[in-house]
């Protein structure tokens, strides 16, 4: 198998995920489900095939580093990990675009959270809860305050 190929096309799906998340109206149930269901769910399928074909003849583990280095020196394995981290990213991307929806966050401001996300994943979801801490200060009523 092609590893540079199918590594190019989990990011061009993913991409897809985001610029969805990111662009188009989330009351646009359907559409939501892209970033949700459809683009996380094809690479976890992915994922699992990989896995299960290769992660027994990939050498390595999860016990030291040395190991998760050996781990990813098989390409099929690698492939899969970035997956790993393509999913997951977009998972908490969009729990994280749902949360600043229900307090009020404009898809302006959230694109920086979700770009963070994308590119830096725990950083951004820091940046995500610091955004949405912040929103809930700005608009508790003043009696609260």
């Amino acid at each position: 198998m092609d590893w540079t190929s199918l590594f190019s096309f989990m990011n061009t799906l993913a991409m897809v995920g985001w610029l969805v998340l990111m662009l188009a109206p989330r009351g646009w149930t359907a559409l939501g489900l892209v970033p949700r269901l459809v683009v996380p769910g094809a690479i976890a399928l992915i994922y699992t095939a990989l896995m299960g074909a290769h992660f027994a003849d990939a050498g390595g583990g999860f016990g030291s580093i040395a190991e998760v280095r050996m781990l990813f020196t098989s390409d099929p394995v690698l492939v899969a990990g970035w997956g790993h981290y393509l999913a997951f990213d977009l998972l908490i991307g969009v729990l994280l675009a749902e949360r600043l929806d229900r307090v009020g966050v404009t898809r302006l401001l959230q694109i920086p959270v979700l770009l963070a996300t994308l590119m830096f994943g725990p950083a951004g979801w820091l940046l995500g809860l610091i955004t949405e801490a912040a929103a809930r200060v700005c608009t508790r009523p003043a009696a609260e305050a």
